[in-house]
């Protein structure tokens, strides 16, 4: 099936929960194959199929409720186990930036994780999302100042 890892991960990002994202994939496909009569040739299939599964994300019980923090993804960023301490640094790591994005606003979180995890051009997700190029920069630029300001307050928090 094309697209289906970028799409579970991006589904596990946003529902927080591995039995809800593969549902939200599945109910993605249907209704990609339902209403493949609207897609229009020419056009990027990728951001289509994203934005099929934000919708039902953002219509679904659990989209309505997305400030809910989310949950450590063990897929997302492999281990790297070098030593013991590298593997420790990495997961102090990991979990900080995990609890920045936690705390951000979803449409802030939905374009870190476009561009930086799925590598999605700014028209991908202009296309994806639904609005201009121009949101994107600035909604990308504003989350990652709040991640940058969030990681900030923890590392100085966690040495004091």
């Amino acid at each position: 099936m094309p697209l289906f890892a970028s799409l579970y991960n991006f589904a596990h990002w946003l529902t927080q929960n591995r039995a809800e994202a593969e549902d939200l994939v599945q109910e993605t496909y249907m209704k990609a194959l339902k209403g493949f009569q609207s897609f229009q040739q020419g056009t990027n299939f990728r951001a289509w199929m994203f934005r099929i599964l934000r919708n039902t994300f953002l219509t679904s019980r659990t989209g309505l409720k997305a400030a809910t923090p989310l949950e450590e993804a063990e897929d997302a960023l492999p281990p790297v186990l070098e030593t013991p301490e590298s593997a420790l640094l990495a997961r102090v790591d990991h979990e900080l930036l995990q609890s920045a994005l936690e705390q951000l606003a979803v449409h802030y979180r939905e374009i870190v994780l476009l561009c930086d995890v799925e590598e999605m051009s700014y028209q991908e997700i202009a296309e994806t999302l639904g609005i201009p190029i121009g949101t994107v920069m600035s909604r990308l630029w504003r989350a990652r100042k709040a991640l940058r300001d969030l990681l900030g307050t923890k590392v100085r928090g966690a040495s004091q």
